[in-house]
């Protein structure tokens, strides 16, 4: 009884013995399977960020310096998702702003309006050299007006109104993180006007024909360019340039051109001033350039996954 009970007790301390390797065997893999996955996050660089601004002013019956009683509100949500592996890589950005301002004695306005997506898959050919195919997309959220005398207005553009929508296949130019230069000699792109209204106050129609909706222009040239610097630890410097040129009507006047300029200065860990300009030629909208500049001190959260 003794001898059957020691050896029953050695076959338990061996099977338990087993039991343990495998544990720590099984430990071990899943250790690295961890790894595994913590390396392949690693190809994926993204950021979030939301911002908040608010900007108040009143005066009393008597004041004597003048002004207007006026509240502002501006919003921004930005997003970006980056990944890399190897010679492939896939980019996506989308910016969302919506502004609006009461002044006294006016109605509610818009003071900023903007929806902007953009994706792009490369490949990359050499050290700086790469080919891609991209889409991008802008329009705005609600409708605009151009204001007269006493509050009268007219429709001047919508969501979707205009809309463009433009694929670009090309080759893309890249020295380092900060500059990004895409040739796209295929550009074809889709100007919408879902209104029928906007024809009304804008004869143009922002180039699409009246009684349609859409636009296509299937041979095209785009250029776009991207330049993000932190000029200081707390300055940071934004710019987007894009061009666009039908090879059917191609000439200087015909040029679309827009350029997207951002500073942001941080104050604190949440706290931001922002300056924002955009200046845009495009003879489908107007004859003239157009310009709008934007500054904003608020609140601005941000996160991201950079190491």
């Amino acid at each position: 009884m003794n001898k059957s009970l020691l050896l029953l007790s050695i076959f338990y301390l061996m099977l338990a013995s087993t039991i343990h390797a495998q544990i720590n065997d099984l430990a071990d893999a899943v250790d690295v399977l961890s790894e595994d996955a913590k390396k392949d996050t690693t190809f994926w660089v993204s950021e979030f960020s939301g911002g908040l601004n608010f900007n108040q002013a009143s005066f009393s019956d008597n004041w004597k310096a003048g002004g207007i009683n006026s509240i502002a509100l501006g919003s921004i949500i930005a997003g970006k998702a980056m990944y890399k592996k190897d010679r492939l890589s896939w980019d996506s950005e989308i910016e969302l702003l919506y502004g609006i301002v009461k002044n006294e004695g006016q109605s509610t306005r818009k003071s900023n309006d903007r929806m902007f997506f953009d994706t792009k898959m490369g490949y990359r050919m050499s050290e700086n050299w790469g080919a891609f195919f991209s889409v991008n997309f802008l329009s705005q959220f609600t409708e605009g007006y151009e204001y007269g005398p006493n509050e009268s207005r007219s429709l001047i553009s919508d969501f979707m109104a205009p809309g463009f929508l433009t694929s670009s296949l090309g080759f893309e130019y890249k020295p380092n993180n900060e500059f990004n230069l895409r040739i796209g000699p295929f550009s074809p792109r889709f100007t919408f006007v879902n209104n029928p209204n906007i024809i009304l106050t804008v004869p143009s129609n922002y180039g699409v024909p009246a009684g349609e909706t859409t636009r296509i222009e299937w041979l095209a040239l785009q250029l776009f360019a991207t330049y993000n610097k932190d000029l200081a630890e707390n300055l940071n410097l934004k710019t987007r340039y894009m061009m666009f040129a039908n090879y059917e009507t191609l000439n200087l006047k015909n040029t679309d051109h827009r350029l997207d300029i951002t500073i942001t200065a941080k104050i604190t860990q949440v706290i931001n001033v922002t300056l924002n300009t955009i200046s845009l030629y495009d003879i489908d909208q107007d004859p003239g350039v157009q310009f709008s500049q934007a500054l904003a001190l608020g609140i601005l959260y941000k996160v991201n996954n950079k190491k």
